[in-house]
């Protein structure tokens, strides 16, 4: 089975402009999303898949720099985007990762990968139910099943996130749910304003930002320093029908 990570960037962002180009210890945020994905043993290509707008040229170029494979499609229908990069590139199956997360960790996605094969899902993520940090998030679907939901999907929400569709239709398809023994979902790993920034930036600057730390030596730093978690446990993520897509 052939699956590919395909990797949702935009410059645009409400809260915290141009998130996915900033820099996080000498590398931009995009750069340490796709640098720990090309580790997971189960990913046969990583793509990243942004608009065609020009306020994404920049994307495309430090793509091009970085030797990393792009596709350009619509801005608001995220979920074209995705049936379109993954027509293009071939796979059997998606990892959907948006590009605010530069902690998503390899082996944990293999995880996903792992329980989305054995259960023979359409559908397998460990965001049904959360017990990860917020930042984590990997969604993995058949292409078969991407290109069902890209049909029938009508909702501007189901559209713009992508994934909805899996989980709102369960009478279509098969879903399947990765979780932790703990719970650790109160942390929020995820990029999208200056106080989530400055969490991010001092978990890496911790591990000399370095990008091959685990996300449970995360954990074990900020159960050591208990007031990191108080930098961004404040702020509010956006419900789906009012966020704003990378």
């Amino acid at each position: 089975m052939k699956v590919i990570a395909i990797v949702q960037a935009r410059m645009g962002s409400t809260r915290l402009p141009g998130k996915v180009l900033v820099d996080l210890g000498g590398q931009p945020v995009l750069s340490r999303v796709v640098l720990r994905l090309q580790r997971a043993a189960t990913l046969a290509e990583v793509v990243v898949a942004t608009t065609d707008s020009w306020k994404d040229e920049s994307v495309v170029q430090l793509c091009e720099e970085q030797d990393v494979k792009i596709f350009r499609g619509a801005e608001e229908d995220v979920l074209d985007r995705y049936y379109r990069a993954a027509s293009l590139y071939g796979c059997d199956a998606v990892v959907r990762i948006t590009s605010d997360c530069p902690l998503i960790d390899p082996e944990l996605v293999d995880q996903v990968v792992h329980e989305f094969i054995e259960s023979k899902a359409d559908y397998a993520s460990n965001v049904l139910v959360r017990t990860y940090p917020r930042g984590l998030d990997t969604e993995v679907f058949t292409m078969t099943g991407l290109r069902e939901a890209w049909r029938i999907a009508v909702q501007p929400h189901q559209r713009e996130h992508v994934t909805p569709v899996f989980y709102e239709r369960p009478d279509l398809f098969r879903l399947a749910s990765v979780r932790d023994e703990q719970d650790y979902s109160r942390y929020r790993w995820t990029l999208d304003t200056p106080d989530d920034l400055r969490l991010i930036r001092a978990i890496y600057g911790h591990f000399g930002n370095r990008d091959d730390f685990s996300w449970r030596q995360a954990i074990g730093l900020m159960e050591q320093i208990p007031e990191l978690h108080n930098i961004n446990a404040h702020v509010l993520q956006k419900p789906v029908q009012e966020s704003v897509s990378v």
